[in-house]
């Protein structure tokens, strides 16, 4: 499984890079290239919460190396928590402005 897992991965990180390097992308482009980013991380997520399961796993990692882990999955999870608030707030003001439109009223959150 590990070594199939790699080489997947790493299919996954060229066609990450091959995304990167598209220029003039349409809208749909965009949104296809969302949902396979987030395909691939939800992929990976998957992989770490099996392995955090599973205590033979762990137990295989000293102190020292599940701090290095826990430091560097809290500064990026912090990091996409911080950009997830932003990008649910800048869609909240577009649903709000669509259902403004619509109805010609404002609309009010409590």
């Amino acid at each position: 499984m590990g070594e199939r897992w790699i080489k997947s991965s790493e299919r996954i990180l060229e066609r990450i890079k091959r995304i990167e390097e598209v220029e003039d992308k349409d809208r749909l482009d965009y949104v296809r290239d969302i949902r396979f980013l987030l395909s691939a991380l939800h992929r990976s997520l998957v992989g770490w919460i099996q392995w955090v399961n599973n205590p033979d796993v762990m137990a295989r990692f000293s102190r020292e190396e599940l701090d290095s882990i826990a430091k560097r999955i809290s500064e990026f999870t912090r990091s996409f928590i911080e950009y997830d608030i932003e990008a649910t707030k800048a869609g909240i003001e577009k649903n709000l402005e669509v259902r403004r439109r619509e109805s010609g009223e404002e609309v009010f959150y409590i």
